[in-house]
């Protein structure tokens, strides 16, 4: 009953100022006001000597924070390639941080080691990869590419006879590394944490689109990882994946698909043909914060070797119970404590099922192709082919795109970001969110257009 009384007022104090912040995504300004950001000074104190009234802290944080947020969960945000958070994922959340669960292992923890196990499931199908595929649920696409890889060194270095997980990188056989040109810096961020150098890969150039020219492919010999991209950060063109997996298969690579959001497109009709070919990839990164709309952070790795991913991941202790005929999440993850991801991924997937997912994807594309046709007809130009959610816009000359950028994140209405894309610098509409509405889109043109017109 103590602990009841205390943690009651304090919940139903938090899911009221979080409903109410909710309600005003819709109303206010994207990005905060230069007033809201100079009053965070606030938080600027001592740390108390003694403890403090928790509703009274908890008041503190909302009225300094909140007005200091980015609406990135609201309708009009197109900064980056993530999505808002579903309702359901958002309670799903909440419930399962009430819960508390160290998911590492599966008998402390059997609710939500299975809901992982049943989550899995349902990915590995509504993403069509091979059902045999074991998966890990990480923090981002940085750490999914990062245990994914290590599972493509494990390999690659037994093929040559050697166990890195044991002797480590010191007097291993040479990894070569293959990456396009436009490959995103998460993926070398993580083949340099993994020892394989940021520097040392080699780099294939791309087409116009940001594509890996597969005719310009190195000869592949020896333990060799071939990384593929399903996404452009800048335009959502794919690699050509079918033709890199023939062609590294037949000298014995491994092939790595970075696949942050374009992944997503295989459960989508009209956008699932991009994919073709990604089932013969030997492992996968992608994020469930981007389109399935989760809360952060959610990214999952996938190998289609599951017991290569287990060799590279799985520890023991004498003091941990991992004895269990059950998935152990934790001999997948780099991770041993974590929090139960798989809870609001699981009541994403039940919530939408595959015609909701399906929907939402597509129209978040259908979102971009509007925003492409309605930016040229207005006399901008649209740098790609606007084939998945993203939309590069040049307004001029880099100097005169900048201004044009500035007065629309500072207009308030939506979001967008800058990017420097083979040259050109350009304004990046990213378009992932389940609440945004084709409303959404005409209000977001409309006030591009009077910026742009004023800058």
């Amino acid at each position: 009953m103590a602990r009841c009384s205390l943690m009651n007022p304090l919940l139903q104090d938090a899911a009221a100022r979080a409903i109410r912040y909710l309600d005003t995504l819709d109303s206010r300004p994207v990005a905060p006001s230069a007033s809201a950001v100079a009053a965070l000074r606030g938080f600027d104190e001592p740390m108390p000597a003694e403890p403090s009234d928790p509703l009274e802290t908890l008041r503190r944080l909302d009225e300094l924070g909140s007005p200091a947020t980015t609406a990135m969960a609201g309708p009009r945000f197109f900064g980056f390639v993530i999505g808002g958070t579903l309702p359901v994922t958002l309670a799903a959340n909440w419930l399962a941080g009430a819960w508390d669960q160290n998911t590492g292992l599966y008998r402390p923890t059997p609710g939500t080691a299975h809901l992982e196990q049943v989550a899995l499931r349902w990915l590995l199908d509504v993403l069509r990869l091979p059902a045999e595929s074991g998966g890990a649920f990480v923090t981002g696409a940085t750490v999914a590419n990062l245990t994914a890889l290590a599972a493509a060194r494990h390999v690659v270095l037994k093929r040559a006879g050697w166990d890195v997980e044991a002797d480590g990188l010191f007097g291993a056989p040479p990894i070569t590394v293959v990456i396009g040109a436009e490959a995103h810096p998460s993926l070398t961020k993580a083949l340099g944490i993994l020892g394989l150098g940021r520097n040392r890969v080699v780099k294939v150039p791309v087409d116009a689109q940001g594509r890996l020219r597969v005719d310009l492919l190195p000869p592949i010999a020896g333990p060799t990882i071939v990384c593929a991209q399903a996404g452009n950060v800048n335009t959502g063109a794919f690699d050509p994946i079918a033709e890199i997996c023939r062609r590294a298969h037949a000298a014995g690579g491994w092939v790595h698909v970075d696949g942050a959001f374009g992944l997503w497109a295989a459960a989508a009709p009209s956008r699932a043909h991009l994919t073709n070919g990604m089932d013969q990839a030997d492992s996968w990164a992608t994020d469930a914060h981007k389109w399935l709309n989760v809360p952060y952070d959610c990214g999952l790795a996938f190998v289609r070797d599951a017991h290569a991913l287990k060799a590279a991941m799985a520890i023991t202790a004498e003091y941990l119970p991992t004895e269990s005929e059950q998935r152990n999440p934790a001999d997948f993850t780099p991770e041993l404590s974590r929090r139960a991801r798989g809870v609001e991924v699981w009541a994403a997937l039940r919530s939408l099922g595959r015609g909701g997912l399906a929907a939402l994807i597509e129209g978040n594309c259908a979102h971009a192709r509007r925003f492409g046709q309605r930016l040229a007809a207005a006399g901008f130009e649209i740098l790609n082919d606007v084939v998945l959610n993203q939309v590069l816009v040049s307004f001029g000359d880099a100097e005169r795109t900048k201004r044009v950028i500035n007065a629309i994140q500072e207009d308030g209405t939506c979001w967008a970001g800058i990017t420097v894309w083979q040259g050109r610098t350009a304004m990046r509409i990213s378009v992932s969110g389940w609440a945004t509405t084709g409303a959404d889109v005409e209000r977001s043109v409309d006030a591009i257009v009077r910026c742009s017109a004023q800058a």
